[in-house]
C-alpha cells in the first residue's frame, strides 16, 4: 500500500503568536519504547533510554511559557458550552462543510503544505482501536494521567459518533506516540515496526517536526477509490505541559476520525486557529455526530453533501437562525 498518495496530515502549529491545527491519541496498556524495556504487553523497545538534551528542556520552557501566556490572554478555555458562543443551525452546517470536506495541507513535491483545498468525505469504517506508545522518557506519573484523560476522552468520542472506539494494548490501527523531541530524531525503526507500509516521507516529517509544530496526525485511507480510513499515527509531545498536552489529544483524535481542517468561523470549536477553546466542546460533539451520520456517504464532495448536511443540522438544532 502506498501511504503517501492517500494520508492526510493535521498538525498544530504557532503562528501569530499562536498555535494551530490538530492531535490525538488514547489507551489502556502502554507501549514503552527502548531498547532494554518491556511493557506489560511484552512489547520490546528501540529506542535507548537517555537523560532529556538541552534542546528538549529548550522545547518544555517554550511550551511552558506558550501556555501561561495564552491563558493570561484568556485563551484555552475548557468550557465546552460556553453561553457566549450560542451556535445556530446554519453556522453548523456551514462549519462542518468547512472542517469534514476541506484539507488543510496539500502534499507538493513530497511535503506537506499549508493550503486549502476541496476534498471528499472520510472518516472510519471499520472499528477504531486505539494504541498508545510511550517513549522511554515519559514520566511515570504523566503516563497515568495520560491514561485516564485517553481513556475518559474516548469514550466521549464514541458516544458523540455512534461509532465503535475502543482502548488496545497492542493491535491497534490508530497509533498515537508519546515522544520527545529526543525520541523523535530516533522514531524511524518503531514506526516501520508498527505501520511496515509506511512511506519514507511521512518518516521524514515526523523526525523533523519543527519546534513550532506542537502535534500532528496523519490519517491513511485505503485508497484514492476508497477514501474510508484504515489506520492513523499521531505524534504528541512529551515537553507539554498539561494543558496543551490534553488540548493535543482532544483535537488530534478527533481530526483523524474525518474531521481534517480548521475554520476561522468555527466557534465554539478546536477547529479554530485561535486556540480560544482548549477541549473538545458540545458543537464538535455535533460535528461527529453529523460526520458518522449514515445519510453521509464517504467519497462525498462538498456540493454533494450540503443539502444532507443542512438537513441534518436543522434536525440538531431546532432553529431558524
Amino acid at each position: 500500500m502506498h501511504f503517501m498518495k492517500n494520508a492526510i496530515f493535521s498538525g498544530r502549529k504557532f503562528r501569530r503568536g499562536l498555535w494551530m491545527g490538530a492531535a490525538l491519541g488514547i489507551l489502556v496498556g502502554c507501549q514503552a519504547m527502548g531498547p532494554a524495556a518491556t511493557d506489560q504487553n511484552g512489547v520490546s523497545s528501540s529506542i535507548p533510554v537517555t537523560t532529556p538534551s538541552a534542546e528538549s528542556a529548550l522545547y518544555a520552557q517554550y511550551y511552558a511559557q506558550t501556555e501561561a501566556r495564552l491563558l493570561r490572554e484568556g485563551l484555552l478555555r475548557q468550557s465546552t458550552t460556553p453561553s457566549d458562543a450560542p451556535v445556530s443551525r446554519r453556522a453548523l452546517a456551514r462549519n462542518f462543510e468547512a472542517i469534514a470536506l476541506y484539507d488543510e495541507y496539500a502534499m507538493e513535491n513530497g511535503r506537506f503544505v499549508a493550503r486549502q483545498t476541496p476534498s471528499r468525505l472520510r472518516r472510519w469504517i471499520d472499528p477504531v482501536r486505539i494504541e498508545a506508545h510511550f517513549g522511554p522518557a515519559t514520566d511515570p506519573q504523566k503516563m497515568a494521567r495520560d491514561r485516564q484523560i485517553l481513556t475518559d476522552y474516548a469514550r466521549q468520542l464514541s458516544r458523540a459518533a455512534g461509532h465503535s472506539i475502543d482502548l488496545v494494548g497492542s493491535g491497534g490501527n490508530f497509533h498515537v506516540l508519546f515522544i520527545s523531541r529526543d525520541e523523535q530524531a530516533e522514531i524511524s525503526p518503531y514506526l516501520r515496526s508498527i505501520e511496515p507500509s509506511i512511506d519514507t516521507s511521512i518518516i521524514r516529517e515526523i523526525e523533523n517536526l519543527p519546534r513550532h509544530t506542537f502535534c500532528s496526525v496523519y490519517a491513511f485511507a485505503r485508497s484514492n477509490a476508497r477514501p474510508e480510513y484504515r489506520s492513523a499515527i499521531a505524534v504528541i509531545r512529551t515537553e507539554h505541559p498539561d494543558l496543551m498536552r490534553t488540548s493535543c489529544i482532544h483535537e488530534e483524535i478527533a481530526q483523524g476520525l474525518g474531521l481534517p481542517n480548521d475554520s476561522p468561523t468555527a466557534r465554539p470549536s478546536i477547529f479554530n486557529d485561535d486556540e480560544e477553546f482548549a477541549l473538545l466542546t458540545a458543537h464538535d460533539e455535533l460535528l461527529l455526530r453529523m460526520l458518522y451520520d449514515p445519510r453521509l456517504e464517504i467519497g462525498m464532495t462538498p456540493d454533494e453533501a450540503r443539502p444532507i448536511v443542512d438537513a441534518i443540522a436543522a434536525e440538531l438544532i431546532d432553529t431558524s437562525s
